[in-house]
């Protein structure tokens, strides 16, 4: 502060760059942390069809949807979702899944498994997996974060080479 107890241009300015800076940060940071309601998990695994193949779509993006309860009726476990691109990761592995931060992994606990196959467009690719799992209510893939690495088998659909 100046002699007159007036703040100078120089501190106000250098006290508004900072909160400038600091306040996005505290905004997107809010909420995370010990006060985070659920505890996640890193997980890992595999999709491919039953007999071992992988499934030919550019980018298959898998969903994992919590079965655990909500904490109230406002606090909701988030999902989860890795993406499997072709190019990166033939052979169907992920080991990088996000549910509410990049890279947390999952909700611990059970989830249902639904598939998205998707071409270089990122257009919808339905008919490589049966239609079920597509859906996350009708789906009867599930997974559990205490059993790893995650082996997720597809039953190919007639037709699919």
């Amino acid at each position: 502060m100046g002699v007159s107890g007036v703040t100078s241009t120089e501190e106000f300015s250098s006290t508004f760059r900072f909160a400038m800076v600091a306040l996005p940060m505290v905004i997107a940071f809010a909420g995370c942390g010990p006060g985070e309601p659920f505890t996640h998990a890193q997980v890992r695994g595999k999709v491919t069809y039953e007999d071992g193949t992988s499934i030919p779509a550019h980018h298959l993006r898998v969903v994992f949807v919590p079965q655990a309860a909500p904490i109230d009726k406002k606090t909701f476990p988030k999902f989860g979702v890795a993406d499997i691109y072709k190019a990166k990761n033939p052979d169907g592995s992920f080991d990088f899944v996000t549910s509410h931060l990049p890279g947390d992994g999952l909700v611990v606990g059970k989830h249902k498994v639904q598939l998205d196959p998707k071409d270089e467009n990122e257009n919808p690719l339905p008919n490589l997996v049966p239609p079920e799992y597509l859906n996350a209510k009708l789906t009867p893939l599930e997974v559990d974060t205490a059993v790893q690495p995650f082996e997720i088998k597809v039953r190919k659909p007639a037709g699919v080479k």
